[in-house]
């Protein structure tokens, strides 16, 4: 019996980690805090921040779940109804590259949430990163890292979990 416990509690741990393992993989970057298991995708995008205010406010500002828009997938929370239509009347010059994973991340191959204070503009497009070293990390070569992490991307989504 003790054995058979044994193997149900390490088949419910394996289906666990894979289950985690293939929420990593969708094209936008929903994981957020919480549950037992740590992040876990919540369907927000950016962890619920603006990012529309990244570029007219130069600073991350929390949306509102009552100013929102879905896109590729998952729900974007905006500040103020004009960051909302500037979103929609322009999706891909707001969101944030690479789908909101950790720019660094995706050029070292992994696919990693973000901390909404670790970000970067470049060439009018936004960047968010992991924590400071990896910020510090891509900031030691920004260029270099974003014509790595763009090869990367898509081969990191399609990748089995």
């Amino acid at each position: 019996m003790k054995k058979m416990l044994k193997y149900l509690q390490l088949s419910l741990a394996l289906s666990l980690l894979m289950m985690a393992n293939s929420w990593a993989a969708e094209p936008i970057n929903t994981l957020d805090r919480s549950g037992l298991w740590g992040y876990k995708p919540s369907g927000v995008a950016v962890r619920g921040f603006d990012t529309v205010a990244y570029f007219t406010q130069g600073e991350p500002v929390k949306g509102s779940e009552d100013i929102a828009t879905d896109w590729m997938g998952a729900t974007w929370y905006f500040s103020s109804v004009e960051h909302r239509d500037l979103f929609i009347g322009a999706p891909e010059q707001y969101a944030p590259q690479y789908g909101g994973y950790c720019a660094y991340g995706i050029a070292v191959d992994s696919l990693v949430k973000i901390e909404v204070d670790r970000w970067d503009i470049v060439d009018g497009k936004l960047y968010l990163n992991f924590d400071k070293k990896f910020q510090d990390n891509w900031r030691a070569d920004i260029p270099g890292y974003i014509q790595i992490a763009d090869d990367k991307f898509e081969e990191l989504l399609a990748k089995e979990p």
